[in-house]
């Protein structure tokens, strides 16, 4: 695979403010990213995890011994709906130069389309949640956006809660919460809580 080429258009109010939030992800493991529709959450957010070091294709194939190297983790990206999923997948292996499935890929009911080395993975709420079932540290992820968390859906309000319990245990693990009208207070204070 070429070098990754990770661009952030400036019209974008999310890159104008991403040394900001790379500083919040890296201070914090959950955030609430407030953001209006267009401000380039939901395609610049994963790009700004690539940027940090997250996701697989920032780790080596093989170790200087030769060895093949650990594998690292997906940053995982929901979206309330299928044509979402795979439509923000296009867009954002588009803006990094990539095909879909290299570095981008999704999985929606039905369909597949990412690469065994792929970094980001765009999917549904519902595929997360299922993945609960066979991996409940959800341990092949470092980095979780729950985007659109507005739209409030039984999968999404189980996810976050779901998400909550877990985090004591994956200190590794980053979870962005994000959306066009989200309650940031409201959010802040479940996560905050011990009971939720």
């Amino acid at each position: 695979m070429h070098a990754l080429k990770i661009d952030f258009p400036e019209s974008l109010p999310v890159s104008a403010r991403r040394d900001e939030i790379m500083a919040a992800m890296q201070a914090h493991q959950v955030i609430i990213v407030c953001g209006e529709t267009g401000s380039g959450k939901t395609t610049q957010l994963p790009k700004i995890a690539l940027a940090m070091g997250r996701g697989l294709c920032n780790y080596p194939k093989t170790l200087l011994d030769g060895r093949p190297a650990p594998r690292g983790k997906l940053i995982g990206h929901t979206q309330p709906r299928r044509i979402a999923a795979s439509s923000v997948a296009k867009r954002i292996a588009q803006e990094l130069h990539t095909t879909p499935g290299e570095v981008v890929g999704f999985k929606v009911r039905f369909q597949d389309r990412l690469g065994r080395d792929a970094s980001v993975k765009l999917m549904t709420d519902g595929i997360l949640l299922a993945e609960t079932q066979t991996d409940p540290l959800l341990q092949a992820y470092d980095t979780i956006i729950i985007d659109e968390a507005h739209e409030r859906s039984l999968n999404i309000d189980f996810l976050l809660g779901y998400l909550k319990q877990i985090l004591p245990r994956r200190p590794d693990l980053t979870v962005v919460v994000t959306s066009a009208t989200i309650d940031a207070e409201r959010f802040a204070e479940h996560f905050a809580s011990r009971n939720g």
